[in-house]
């Protein structure tokens, strides 16, 4: 099973941050592209601070919303730069402060940028949770506080990487391709009507 693309090679807070910021409702590689050229021109929110939403636009495209997301990172920016000396915050109530950031954005920074425990609920872990029967939720906070009561704290922040990557490669929305996952012998299949069996996963964004 191949692994998700790595968005962010040098895995500082900050980066981790924007990158995730960036990501929502776009593919990994295009993700990972933007925030390369980014980095490239502001590699810490001061620099990024000083930017202007124009100048943030053509380097962030074409991620989701860009031109949403361009004028929130220099706000975001500023707040690290004024409130946080430039930091990143180690809570999820401050993170949660930051324009653009939710629960997912902010627990993933908290998980992958902190090594703390927390546990990152995107569409993946929503649809693999609920497909292997571990929670019945619609909503994704509420996905969260059931698994921080099932799952052991140890597993907490390593759950989206490993629910990411089986999502994108094998456990997919429509015809997931069961006879090829690992965990195919202990998976009920909730909610999957049809599997597929003839083709090789590839991985997606």
């Amino acid at each position: 099973m191949d692994a998700p693309v790595k968005l962010m090679p040098q895995r500082t807070p900050f980066r981790i941050l924007v990158s995730a910021v960036l990501s929502t409702r776009t593919q990994d590689p295009v993700t990972a592209a933007a925030a390369d050229r980014l980095f490239q021109v502001a590699p810490d929110p001061r620099a990024l601070a000083r930017l202007s939403a124009a100048r943030i636009q053509k380097l962030i495209y074409p991620v989701g919303f860009y031109r949403t997301k361009a004028k929130l990172l220099p706000v975001l920016s500023r707040m690290l730069t004024e409130r946080w000396h430039g930091q990143v915050p180690r809570t999820l109530a401050e993170l949660l402060e930051l324009p653009g950031v939710g629960r997912k954005v902010a627990n993933i920074v908290l998980s992958q940028g902190f090594g703390l425990p927390a546990i990152a609920v995107d569409t993946h872990v929503q649809r693999l949770s609920n497909r292997l029967d571990l929670v019945r939720t619609s909503r994704p906070v509420d996905t969260e506080r059931r698994l921080m009561e099932i799952l052991p704290r140890r597993a907490w922040k390593d759950w989206n990487r490993l629910l990411v990557a089986l999502g994108q490669t094998i456990c997919r929305p429509r015809q997931p391709l069961c006879s090829s996952c690992p965990l195919s012998r202990l998976c009920p299949r909730r909610g999957v009507i049809q599997s597929s069996r003839s083709q090789k996963p590839k991985a997606r964004g």
